[in-house]
């Protein structure tokens, strides 16, 4: 006797609602991976120049999340070299794995390896100390320098020195050209004092960026180390924001103020060719005095790149 078919009709729909529902099970899976990557984050950020050491309670507190939460985090980045953790209390550093990640970016970074032969230019010109500096909202960071006393071979071994903002002829030129909100933030975050001629109130720091942005190119008179006088300018990205910044640096002695007049030009002119390299157009660039600057494009002696 012929049966009729059973009705797959409920089977079906239970397999369509499957079908259906996986790729939202996916989402949902992926949803909650990049959120516990931000919260990874969220726990990198929560240390600074200032807040260098921190226990699991306090990036809890700072982030607003359990304590559990924070601590299985850390205990993640801190096998993932991201974190290490001191050996005599229960507090965290960032890890050296990050220094890698940071010599790993420099390496493929435009402006360093853009940069070089002005660098070097600059410091044949002018005779002193190069810096080339990048900003991070906060602080200048060292990525590259020249003395006039070194051949022109140069160290393979890149160190990274962070500078504050509101005491570096570096630091104050990229500052000056930020937006209102990142020049409060640096204020906010304290203008500690280095040396008596270390500019620590806020007013006078507004002042000191205006005529800044107007001259187009900062000074550190002996602001952040006795006897040293700096003299930097901006250097701008292909969209024209102010990223980094490059100077001349020297006993004060010998850079006394009428010399920093004489420098200045040199130091907006090389910055600015860095910044022409890196795609950043402007018309009539130039540097404002009218001169030019002899540029030395040959790094064949260098022994590659820095």
């Amino acid at each position: 006797m012929d049966k009729k078919p059973r009705s797959t009709g409920a089977l079906s729909a239970g397999a369509d609602t499957t079908t259906s529902a996986e790729p939202g099970e996916r989402q949902e899976s992926r949803d909650g991976n990049v959120r516990s990557i931000l919260k990874a984050v969220s726990v990198l950020d929560c240390f600074s120049r200032i807040d260098r050491q921190l226990s699991v309670a306090e990036i809890a507190a700072r982030i607003g999340i359990p304590r559990a939460t924070a601590h299985r985090i850390v205990a993640t980045l801190q096998e993932a070299g991201l974190l290490e953790r001191e050996r005599e209390r229960d507090h965290y550093r960032l890890g050296l794995k990050l220094f890698e990640y940071g010599t790993i970016v420099l390496s493929n970074m435009d402006l360093h390896r853009e940069a070089n032969p002005f660098v070097e230019a600059l410091t044949k010109v002018s005779g002193e100390a190069v810096h080339l500096c990048v900003f991070d909202g906060m602080q200048t960071t060292i990525i590259d320098r020249t003395e006039p006393e070194r051949s022109q071979r140069h160290n393979t071994i890149v160190v990274l020195e962070a500078s504050p903002a509101h005491c570096t002829s570096t630091g104050k030129v990229a500052l000056a050209f930020q937006g209102e909100e990142v020049i409060r933030k640096v204020i906010a975050m304290g203008l500690r004092r280095y040396t008596a001629n270390t500019i620590t109130d806020p007013e006078s720091l507004l002042n000191e960026l205006d005529l800044i942005r107007r001259r187009g190119y900062a000074i550190d008179n002996e602001e952040k180390d006795v006897g040293i006088r700096c003299v930097g300018a901006p250097i701008r990205n292909l969209s024209g924001r102010v990223f980094a910044a490059m100077s001349v640096s020297g006993p004060a002695r010998r850079i006394t103020p009428a010399r920093t007049e004489q420098l200045a030009p040199m130091v907006m002119h090389y910055a600015g060719a860095i910044s022409a390299q890196l795609g950043y157009r402007q018309p009539g660039d130039a540097d404002r005095s009218g001169r030019v600057f002899p540029i030395d494009l040959d790094t064949s002696s260098d022994g590659g790149q820095r």
